[in-house]
């Protein structure tokens, strides 16, 4: 089986240059850091616009294929007009996305806006700016937009957002009748909300439905799953309403390959299970073969990213372990500290020196859990050296913080020895740029 860009751990333009130090998309990650400072996020254009490359081709004998990236895993202009380029449309999950996608210079038809708690402002927003199609998750929803609509003299394309029954993370999953989640609606309600939207709201128009497994998916079975539930509950709804839904989404979740021992399936894999299930489902249930939704995210973004760092402090636990301070940590990375992830890094400055010591990298917060990697081999490490984290392009800027009152990072864009900024690292100004002092209190400062 082909292999695809989320099963690499590095940029696939990355290697060592004739000064010993890491280069990606032709610039010295050091050089990188001299120019721009630390913490800083770097997207290599290359894997970007191959991993894109790679989900067009494994899916193109599937002629109802739409390909959407899901935002919410990074979304900048510039990665937006990336992807747009690569012929994607897009998941968004906010008025923030929205809007950032929209500035991006992106056909809002080819966005699809999901969400279990959507406020009126951004379902406005996104009828205004003519988003594509609305995920519709619940029964409050369906009223508001409605009305909403309404308001507006508009009629929206919709999918309907269920709960399969399945869930999936990383190695594992389960199947069960009903599913404990926020998003969607339940198989049992999956009638009253379709004869609500035939009956009632008169602005909605059903157009297939939706559904989403879990993340960082290596388990290839559960989209076979997912895909019988879906297609079945089609035909049903077919049989019982005359309603001939032909939109299907299957959500996204593949997973990207953070450290050596992690096996992600390729994009091709799962393809050709899921065009296969497609045509022999759509054949078992007697209908048309629908239009395949898929809003893959982390496994878009990630491998293209890096997060430099410079080393600080160092702390040696008598008969214990070995800390090693970078500059950044959980602000900039709340995956450690949340979930667990594990990461790989190497010196990129010295990826390839000896005396190896095993290392925990800890991050400048107040917070005893602000641990990057709990266990590392390293070069014997100095004050100044540069880490360089692999596999951070997702779920990084993206979920950072001004916790502490830290600056966020700012992020590159490589490609070709040329170094582009695409989000200015904040200011200290920036911090307090949204701060009021009352005039009651001025008087007394």
């Amino acid at each position: 089986m082909q292999t695809s860009t989320n099963q690499s751990l590095r940029p696939l333009t990355t290697k060592i240059n004739d000064k010993g130090n890491i280069e990606i998309g032709g610039c010295d990650t050091v050089d990188l850091v001299n120019k721009y400072g630390t913490p800083l996020y770097v997207i290599d254009e290359v894997t970007l616009r191959s991993v894109c490359r790679d989900y067009k081709k494994a899916f193109s004998s599937y002629d109802k294929v739409k390909l959407l990236y899901a935002s919410k895993a990074l979304c900048s202009l510039a990665t937006s007009a990336i992807i747009a380029e690569e012929g994607f449309g897009f998941d968004a999950v906010s008025g923030g996305e929205i809007y950032t996608i929209h500035k991006a210079g992106v056909p809002m038809g080819r966005v699809l806006f999901n969400g279990n708690n959507k406020s009126a402002d951004e379902l406005l927003l996104a009828l205004e700016l003519g988003v594509g199609r609305i995920s519709v998750d619940n029964f409050f929803e369906l009223a508001l937009l409605d009305e909403l609509a309404k308001s507006k003299g508009k009629n929206v394309d919709v999918l309907l957002r269920i709960t399969p029954g399945i869930e999936c993370h990383t190695h594992e999953y389960i199947q069960t009748g009903h599913l404990d989640s926020k998003f969607g609606f339940d198989l049992t309600q999956i009638d009253e909300a379709v004869d609500l939207i035939l009956s009632t709201y008169s602005t909605l128009n059903i157009k297939g439905l939706h559904a989403h497994i879990g993340s960082q998916i290596f388990e290839t079975k559960v989209f076979d799953d997912e895909i019988e539930i879906l297609v079945k509950e089609m035909a049903r709804i077919n049989d019982k309403f005359g309603l001939k839904l032909d939109e299907m989404n299957i959500g996204g979740g593949l997973g990207v390959k953070y450290i050596e021992s992690d096996l992600p399936p390729s994009v091709y894999e799962i393809a050709e299970i899921i065009i296969s299930k497609i045509n022999s489902a759509a054949e078992k249930y007697n209908i048309p073969k629908p239009v395949l939704y898929l809003e893959p995210g982390r496994s878009i973004i990630s491998t293209s990213g890096v997060t430099l760092y410079s080393i600080g402090s160092s702390k040696q636990v008598p008969h214990g372990k070995k800390y090693v301070a970078v500059d950044g940590g959980m602000a900039d990375n709340a995956r450690p500290s949340m979930y667990q992830a594990e990461y790989s890094a190497v010196l990129a400055n010295n990826p390839e020196g000896d005396n190896l010591q095993n290392v925990t990298i800890a991050g400048r917060f107040c917070e005893s859990g602000d641990i990057l990697i709990k266990s590392i081999s390293l070069p014997e490490i100095c004050e100044g050296d540069i880490l360089c984290v692999f596999n951070t392009g997702a779920y990084n800027y993206s979920m950072a913080s001004n916790y502490n009152r830290v600056e966020k990072s700012a992020m590159v864009l490589v490609n070709n020895s040329q170094s582009d900024i695409i989000i200015n690292r904040e200011t200290l100004d920036d911090l307090v740029s949204h701060d009021m002092i009352p005039d009651r209190l001025r008087a007394n400062v």
